[in-house]
């Protein structure tokens, strides 16, 4: 595939994995967001396999086409910039990112036309320091110090993820309308009239000298609130409802 500004991703090199199923689930976690440049490094189990494949689910391109090596020097030979994920310290220096920031890092360097790999490894004891030494930085996710292990295919998700969102538009909240929209300025104020009547016939504004006040109160909590036109009419229909009940109190129903 010819690599353009929009295609550019990362090379997820996992190194040596012990099962199949994790195989499988890393490229159905790599798929999700969007990237399918897998490469894998002396399967314990041979290649091809069936259990990676059924675990890829609708992921199972990413195997047929990953690239297949024999060590490490070989899987990251075209990259110009290598990520090694780990949780362990280790006597290697190197600068150490989070997740975020490493595929912020790499986001830039593809722009710039770089190639860049991570290496994940395998699940019983992880990367060597043999493996470490051929990385540029080392990318640790900031877990439980008391259990800082995490399953090679839920680390791939955790740096698929953030590699996605390194670039995406998605804003991190939305209100769903729901067939409604949001209520004006001008319904606000007069669902606040309204209340303010209501509340006015019960008494509630007392005593005189600090009733100002308290409908300055509720205008803020009204103006506060991120009120839909149909909530507007919700608040209307209770105000209405409300007066319809004490009259019928009044006389006796």
């Amino acid at each position: 595939m010819t690599d353009t500004p929009e295609t550019r991703q990362p090379n997820f090199i996992l190194v040596r994995p012990q099962m199949g199923e994790n195989i499988g689930a890393a490229a159905r976690g790599m798929w999700n967001f969007g990237l399918d440049r897998m490469r894998v490094v002396a399967p314990r189990d041979g290649w091809p396999n069936e259990r990676a494949v059924a675990l890829a689910s609708g992921a199972g391109r990413l195997l047929d086409h990953a690239g297949m090596f024999d060590d490490v020097s070989a899987a990251v030979a075209d990259c110009t910039y290598v990520f090694a994920t780990t949780a362990r310290p280790r006597g290697i220096t190197l600068p150490v990112v989070t997740p975020e920031r490493a595929m912020q890092q790499a986001r830039a360097m593809l722009a710039e036309g770089g190639r860049v790999g991570v290496l994940f490894g395998p699940e019983r004891s992880g990367l060597e320091n043999e493996d470490i030494a051929r990385a540029n930085a080392i990318i640790t996710v900031p877990v439980n110090p008391e259990f800082p292990s995490i399953n090679l295919a839920q680390c791939v998700l955790l740096c698929a993820y953030e590699f996605r969102r390194a670039e995406d538009a998605t804003p991190p909240e939305v209100l769903e309308m729901a067939r409604t929209r949001l209520a004006t300025h001008a319904e606000v104020t007069a669902l606040a009239d309204h209340a303010e009547a209501r509340l006015e016939e019960a008494g509630f504004f007392f005593p005189e000298d600090k009733a100002e006040r308290m409908r300055r109160n509720l205008r803020q909590v009204w103006s506060r609130l991120p009120l839909t036109e149909a909530d507007v009419q919700t608040f209307h229909g209770m105000l209405r409802q409300m007066v319809r009940w004490a009259e019928g109190k009044r006389r006796g129903r």
